[in-house]
């Protein structure tokens, strides 16, 4: 064999070099590809129950409308086609930590504590003009747990119910008719629309009534509650109850989808604490439009219904007259109490 020929089975075949072209399709693939393995991995794998859970809660709902200032964009990394800009990946949502968790009874005792000091101050806070307000607790809560809340707006001067039902275990067929029953006879008797303030749980519920009779509703302050927005198929199922549970004996005693199909077309105020230990504050968040407004307070989750800054944002929110909405403004002497963050 020629010395030419041994060369050529000896020598190491070298690589073609790829095109300018084709090396930076080949790389925008695979940054594309590695994107996508990570965050597939972070829901199909996540690293705790804490995000095992969350990843179920967005899979079950939406957001009533997109929490864009937590959210990853990718477009412009990889080079990509316009259609790329409009993708968003969104950060992971945590849950609170289990310190915040375990530390909300003192916390909230912390919260009764500064009330006691500052209820004075409450006499200076908007007066009331005697419309309807109903209160709705949180889950596993009643009527107790927010009597501080209803005998401070009452002392202002409105004419606040609370919701009569004992404790609160969920969207049981009873809960949701009764509910339902009694926004219609507040607007009914009083002449005048219904403010509804919802604390946890309860929140949720002040929203479904809302969309369910906005013409029934003044507007809504929720306390602590992650404002979104059930998947299509949720509200689907509770379509389907509201049409067959009155066939069914017995039924009103069991838990039920509950999810309205209207739009929340009423003022809303949702007041969330960075503090909270039991529901993810970013998911109290609503996106700020018309009508609708976020606000910070200190302290912690179950204190909300005896925190001195939740008392004077209600009296302010309540105090208006109705069609005049504006957006809440802390003033100056209180402004410790809210953080200036929005």
């Amino acid at each position: 064999m020629s010395d030419h020929a041994r060369n050529a089975f000896t020598r190491p075949r070298s690589s073609p070099r790829p095109s300018p072209d084709k090396a930076s399709g080949s790389d925008a693939r695979t940054v594309v590809g590695d994107t996508l393995r990570t965050t597939v991995d972070a829901v199909v794998r996540p690293p705790s129950w804490h995000h095992a859970e969350a990843a179920l809660t967005d899979a079950l709902s939406l957001p009533e409308v997109p929490i864009v200032p937590r959210g990853v964009w990718t477009a412009g990394r990889v080079g990509t086609s316009g259609a790329m800009d409009a993708v968003r990946v969104p950060a992971v949502e945590r849950y609170p930590s289990r310190a915040l968790l375990l530390t909300e009874p003192p916390r909230a005792g912390l919260d009764v504590a500064a009330l006691a000091a500052a209820w004075p101050l409450l006499a200076a806070a908007r007066r009331g003009d005697g419309h309807p307000v109903l209160v709705l607790p949180g889950l596993m809560t009643g009527d107790p747990a927010t009597v501080v809340l209803r005998t401070a707006l009452r002392a202002l001067g409105h004419d606040v119910s609370g919701w009569s039902l004992g404790i609160n275990r969920g969207p049981t067929g009873r809960v949701v008719d009764t509910l339902r029953a009694r926004l219609e006879r507040l607007h009914r008797t009083s002449g005048r629309r219904v403010s509804l303030v919802g604390w946890s749980l309860g929140g949720l519920y002040a929203q479904e009534l809302a969309r369910a009779a906005p013409g029934s509703v003044r507007g809504l302050v929720t306390l602590g509650t992650p404002v979104v927005r059930s998947a299509p198929w949720v509200r689907t199922a509770s379509g389907i109850v509201d049409g067959g549970t009155r066939l069914l004996r017995g039924a009103a005693a069991l838990p039920r989808p509950w999810a309205e199909r209207g739009s929340l077309r009423v003022p809303a105020t949702s007041v969330y604490t960075r503090a909270d230990g039991i529901v993810p504050w970013s998911s109290c968040r609503y996106e700020v439009r018309s009508r609708r407004e976020n606000v910070e307070v200190r302290g912690s989750h179950l204190g909300l219904a005896c925190n001195p800054a939740v008392l004077w944002l209600l009296a302010d929110r309540l105090g208006m007259a109705e069609g005049a909405w504006t957006p809440f403004r802390a003033p100056l002497g209180l402004s410790l109490l809210f953080p200036r963050r929005r």
